[in-house]
Parts: C-alpha cells; sequence; structure tokens
C-alpha cells in the first residue's frame, strides 16, 4: 500500500482527540456544492454547538469582491465517510455578516415554513427519488456509451444486471453504504431507464430534514465520483431523442394523510397543487421542459392531470393508497436538478398553509 492510501486511510480517531469538521454549503449557481475544512478540538453532536465560519462569497458567485464575506451557520451534523473516526460532514446555510440570508440561502424560507404550527402538526413525510446520470470525464457523454455513439434502444437497462446492462454500479454500491455511514436516511437505490443513469431514495424524512439530507447525499456522490474519475449530472435531460430524462419524484404524506379517510384529503392536496402547477413548476429545476414533454413516464409540462398508478400523470397516487383509503402520493414534476428544501417546503406549503 503507498503512503498516499495510508494516510487516506489513517483512522485520525487512534492517533488523536482532535477531529475534522468538513463545512458544506450551496454555491452561486444554486447547485454547485463547495466545502472546506477544519480542526475541531473535541467531537461535537449538535450543530447549535459548531463555530460559525466564513467564505470568500465572490468567488463563488454570491458577493461582489469589495464586500465579499459570507458566514456559515452549521445546520446538520452526518458522520464522514471518508476520513471516518470521530470526523464529520456539516450541511451549512450562508448569511451576510450582519445574518441576513443570502438570496441563494433556500433553507432559510425552508425551515421558516417548516416551524410553523400547522406544518408541525402535520408532520411532513418525504420520499425523495433523485435520479442522476453518470458522465465519462473526458467526454462528458453517459458512462458505457460508446464514443460519440448511441447503446442499444431502452429496454433491458431498468434495474438491469450485467456489464451490458448496468454501468457505473461500484459507483452506485460506494455511494449506497457511505450515506448509511453518514446516517442519511438512504432507503434504496436502482438502475434506471436510461443506460449510465441511476436513482437513489432518501426517505422517510421529516420536514427540513429531507432537504438536508438529499443535499448532503449529492454531496457524498459527488466525492465518490470524483475518486472514480467519473462526473455526476444532475441535467433533466441530459441526452436528448428518445431517452428518459432524470427527475427527482416526491412522495409526500401528512398526518392527515396517513390516518384513517386520508385518501380525502389526499385528493383536496392534489387539487390545490393543480391549481398552483404554474408556481410549482416555476420552483421544480432548470431545463425541466426538455423533460416534461408527454412522453418518456413524464406529463406534458403545460397540463396538470393525477391518476392512479399512472406514471404519465404531474401526480400520482398508488394502488394500495386508493385501496387502503390513506397513504402518500407521488409528485412527478420536480427534475433532478430541483432545490430540495424549495420542493419540499413549496409543497407543503400549498397543501398546508395554502387557502384555494
Amino acid at each position: 500500500m503507498s503512503l498516499l492510501s495510508d494516510l487516506i486511510n489513517l483512522n485520525l480517531s487512534d492517533t488523536t482527540e482532535k477531529i475534522i469538521a468538513e463545512y458544506i454549503w450551496i454555491g452561486g449557481s444554486g447547485l454547485d456544492i463547495r466545502s472546506k475544512a477544519r480542526t475541531l478540538n473535541e467531537p461535537v453532536s449538535d450543530p447549535q454547538n459548531l463555530p460559525k465560519w466564513n467564505y470568500d462569497g465572490s468567488s463563488t458567485g454570491q458577493a461582489p469582491g469589495d464586500d465579499s464575506e459570507v458566514i456559515l451557520y452549521p445546520q446538520a451534523i452526518f458522520r464522514d465517510p471518508f476520513r471516518r473516526g470521530n470526523s464529520i460532514l456539516v450541511m451549512c446555510d450562508a448569511y451576510t455578516p450582519s445574518g441576513e440570508p443570502i438570496p441563494t440561502n433556500k433553507r432559510y424560507n425552508a425551515a421558516k415554513i417548516f416551524s410553523h404550527p400547522d406544518v408541525v402538526a402535520e408532520e411532513p413525510w418525504y420520499g425523495i427519488e433523485q435520479e442522476y446520470t453518470l458522465l465519462q470525464k473526458e467526454t462528458r457523454w453517459p458512462l458505457g456509451w460508446p464514443t460519440g455513439g448511441y447503446p442499444g434502444p431502452q429496454g433491458p437497462y431498468y434495474c438491469g444486471v450485467g456489464a451490458d446492462k448496468a454501468f457505473g454500479r461500484n459507483i452506485v454500491d460506494s455511494h449506497y453504504k457511505a450515506c448509511l455511514h453518514a446516517g442519511i436516511n438512504i432507503s434504496g437505490v436502482n438502475g434506471e431507464v436510461m443506460p449510465g443513469q441511476w436513482e437513489f431514495q432518501v426517505g422517510p424524512a421529516v420536514g427540513i430534514s429531507a432537504g438536508d439530507e438529499v443535499w448532503m447525499a449529492r454531496y457524498i456522490l459527488e466525492r465518490i465520483t470524483e475518486i472514480a474519475g467519473a462526473v455526476l449530472s444532475l441535467d433533466p435531460k441530459p441526452v436528448q431523442g428518445d431517452w428518459n430524462g432524470a427527475g427527482a419524484h416526491v412522495n409526500y404524506s401528512t398526518k392527515s394523510m396517513r390516518a384513517d379517510d386520508g385518501y380525502e384529503i389526499i385528493k383536496k392536496a392534489i387539487e390545490k397543487l393543480g391549481l398552483r402547477h404554474k408556481e410549482h413548476i416555476a420552483a421544480y429545476g432548470e431545463g425541466n421542459e426538455r423533460r416534461l414533454t408527454g412522453l418518456h413516464e413524464t406529463a406534458d409540462i403545460n397540463k396538470f392531470i393525477w391518476g392512479v398508478a399512472n406514471r404519465g400523470a404531474s401526480v400520482r397516487v398508488g394502488r394500495q393508497t386508493e385501496k387502503a383509503g390513506k397513504g402518500y402520493f407521488e409528485d412527478r414534476r420536480p427534475a433532478s436538478n430541483m432545490d430540495p428544501y424549495t420542493v419540499t417546503s413549496m409543497i407543503a406549503e400549498t397543501t398546508i398553509l395554502w387557502q384555494a
């Protein structure tokens, strides 16, 4: 084993009481994940006991050069699957030195919605299906595809097995185990319809924690693809033509929906979502019009329809929910690059707080 490998695999808990905390935040594009590390003198389990920190916002597109300091507020702690030991990953959001959330801080407004008494009382649960595409680093073409060409048509790749069907499983399995180590409630993974495309699911997660866990799972996936020499894409339609796009379906329920006769509450909630369709679409990810065409298991972006067991609908209700008369529904509109803070809080706001 090389010295570099020895150092990478060194367990700091065996040698020192000090730990490493990796502070993680969202950059100026709303999709770029940034991070930097600092040394702590002892383990910390409560994010409120972590020190605030700062970074150069002029280098992330979040502040002007003559007033570039942005302050990081620690919000959630996860175990570090890379350094291990007592080292931690810290999900942060960003503020001005005077304490105002910067414009790209989507967590701040989401936290306000999730702390509303009516939302707290309804205990909103989320299960988020994050689809993504693995790309070859040199060509930015999907992993496993011939350079400049195309594989065989879709059909054998969804949940497929074999070297000619599943491309990048080593990355997917590493990510799965790393998320479990981190304490993320990752509930499964599977190969998707387009070759080189995969999905992981986070949940059930309650309220603001859904956004924290999805962002941290994305960060971990970025780190693993970095190690593997691949590129992570959250583009909702990475390849034009007769290929499935990539979404982030949001499965959702409230306490009332999970109770007896909750199906009536579900139908009322879906009706509200339909009335605010344009507002939701505007917040559901960039480039989503290339994906929501009415083809490839999507509804047309300009129409709102819902149905039972209908994967061509904007919102799908499962057969078991219909049969039980209670449960959850799936909003299939969000794109793979959606902001989970924005989308989860907007669904809660529309279905619980908004008056039609």
